[in-house]
């Protein structure tokens, strides 16, 4: 009897332990080179000069986007920033109110710029 009960407990550790790892969604996509880091603010207020350079930007995500966690946007002030994860992590997991740091370039688009991730890490 002791030794059924030790192996359906050893079955059940392992099968939770599969079961969670076939779950768990990555934290981190992408390959960070080492960029410089810059401030999200610095981004919002002069984005021409930093389009076409690599830079590291921290902050708290706000507004994911709910259907697959494909942009967020980080908040400087009252000013939004709109961080693209579509070559990176286009099904990224839901962090919205935590933080996240990202290796990008900024971009031109319609209504002004965006921040283009090559890598992201959520925390």
């Amino acid at each position: 009897m002791k030794k059924i009960l030790i192996l359906c407990t050893a079955i059940l550790l392992l099968a939770t332990v599969f079961i969670w790892r076939a779950v768990a969604k990555p934290t981190r996509f992408g390959k960070f080179t080492g960029a410089p880091k810059a401030e999200v603010a610095a981004l919002i207020d002069s984005p021409k000069a930093f389009v076409g350079k690599t830079v590291l930007i921290e902050g708290t995500i706000r507004e994911q986007c709910q259907a697959m966690g494909c942009y967020f946007t980080f908040r400087a002030g009252e000013k939004g920033l709109h961080v693209d994860l579509q070559d990176v992590a286009m099904t990224a997991p839901m962090r919205e109110g935590r933080a996240a740091r990202v290796e990008g370039q900024m971009v031109p688009r319609s209504e002004g710029y965006q921040f283009f991730a090559s890598a992201v890490e959520f925390r």
